[in-house]
């Protein structure tokens, strides 16, 4: 059952989306050849209790850190660890957050150093894929016309599309309906309404879609080694149209970017 938030529990999301957007922003200068993900990950915890936040991730279905940090091939939920960073790598960090009750739950894809032009081609056909399904999300419109636009933009530049992993409602938990896939048909699924939450997040593999997890119970690859890019933001549907809760515009100051990008999804 898809929950319908009201205008004061959007801006109360908002919020929540927020303090992620500023941990995420706060990390962009970090994330350096020689840092460990350990180490970003006990920033990420005090940054987030200082802002009279939770931790979203920690405890979570008894997952052990405050991030999820997935360099180069793992697509998503890897452990922090003290493996440091180096130059040329990728790495996923998805971060959530509990403020007035609700969570915010978001991701950027960070390149470490200068990283390979290939790479940096996944990466920004993977943002933009998530713009692409973005606006798909309004009234009237239904899961599958998400799910088809990024899976088009994405397959028609080679790569692969994660099916095992999706997107989903947000609200008082992490996980509500509907799920969110980035495949899918035109016109099915269930139909999108007025004052809905969702993170749409969408994987994209270099090479094969096809996906495997590790004897840890939490960290999903690649099936065949190859590079995989993940961005995530929160947006909910305002007057019939998507608008964007969460943003990168706090990773885009730390990192001297400028990009208006997300223009056409605010109020």
């Amino acid at each position: 059952m898809i929950i319908q938030k009201t205008r004061e529990e959007i801006e109360l999301m908002r919020e929540s989306a927020l303090v992620v957007s500023k941990t995420l922003g706060m990390l962009a200068k970090e994330v350096k050849p020689g840092v460990t993900t350990l180490y970003l990950d006990k920033l990420a915890e005090e940054f987030i209790r200082e802002q009279n936040a939770i931790p979203g991730f920690l405890g979570l279905y008894d997952f052990p850190n405050t991030l999820c940090m997935s360099p180069n091939s793992q697509v998503v939920h890897g452990i922090p660890n003290k493996t440091a960073l180096v130059e040329g790598d990728i790495i996923s960090i998805d971060c959530g957050a509990i403020k007035n009750g609700f969570y915010g739950d978001h991701a950027y894809t960070f390149g470490v150093g200068e990283i390979a032009p290939e790479t940096q081609k996944l990466l920004d056909v993977t943002k933009e894929s998530l713009y692409v399904g973005i606006r798909e999300l309004k009234v009237g419109n239904r899961v599958g016309d998400v799910g088809y636009a990024i899976q088009q933009f994405t397959e028609k530049h080679g790569y692969g599309v994660v099916r095992e992993l999706v997107g989903h409602g947000l609200g008082k938990t992490m996980h509500e309906d509907p799920e969110m896939p980035n495949y899918g048909r035109r016109g099915r699924g269930k139909k999108f309404v007025e004052g809905m939450v969702v993170a749409i997040e969408p994987m994209t593999n270099m090479g094969t879609h096809k996906i495997r997890q590790h004897k840890d119970g939490w960290t999903i690859t690649t099936l065949d080694g190859k590079p995989s890019a993940h961005f995530e933001h929160d947006v909910a549907i305002v007057n019939g149209k998507p608008e964007l809760l969460s943003t990168f515009q706090y990773i885009y100051q730390a990192l001297g970017i400028e990009s208006d990008e997300e223009s056409e999804f605010r109020a």
